[in-house]
């Protein structure tokens, strides 16, 4: 815990991605655009001191991530809210699956967040329900930019939404982080 003013107070980072946009995971040129636009987000936002190369910032190591946030930073405890984009990474971007292998070795350090998608839906309730069921889910992200096949995003006010979020309700899933994410390339300003 960091001290400020005699007062300690504990520190939750409530957005943090453990993510894997190496080349060797883009599955076409929307993740290797992807991974180009952050980074230019990336060197144009950061104090040159802080930039890092391209390849070590297309893969967020678990050496770095647990340095930067509980070492070198004042983090006591961080949301992995997974960001998918199967469409772009062939093993997605940062899912609860890759979030929770750190999840398991920092167990009181990290809260996981998963997901749904209205996309997927009636077959979708039961594998969601198996995702809350086999992993220690907490919360979910839901990233209405997201793309699945032709469609481009969606809207919370999906009547499939309506049913994921009844789910929710049943699962005890209280907490959940509503991100349409970034108007950048290659996602849509309506999504």
């Amino acid at each position: 815990m960091i001290r400020v003013d005699g007062q300690e107070i504990f520190v939750i980072d409530g957005h943090i991605h453990f993510w894997d946009g190496s080349p060797e995971n883009w599955r076409n040129k929307y993740g290797e655009g992807w991974m180009l636009c952050f980074y230019d987000y990336h060197k144009a936002l950061s104090p040159g001191d802080y930039v890092w190369p391209f390849d070590k910032y297309c893969k967020y190591d678990e050496e770095t991530l647990i340095r930067d946030l509980f070492i070198d930073g004042y983090v006591d405890m961080g949301i992995f809210n997974s960001t998918y984009l199967t469409e772009f990474f062939k093993n997605g971007f940062n899912t609860h699956v890759q979030n929770n292998v750190l999840k398991q070795k920092y167990p009181d350090r990290f809260i996981l967040c998963g997901t749904f998608d209205p996309r997927w839906g009636e077959r979708g309730l039961d594998e969601f329900r198996r995702m809350v069921e086999e992993y220690p889910i907490q919360g979910l992200k839901l990233y209405t930019a997201e793309w699945r096949g032709e469609s481009r995003g969606w809207r919370l006010t999906d009547p499939m939404a309506y049913r994921y979020l009844e789910l929710c309700r049943e699962l005890g899933i209280r907490n959940i982080h509503v991100h349409k994410g970034p108007t950048i390339y290659p996602l849509n300003k309506d999504a």
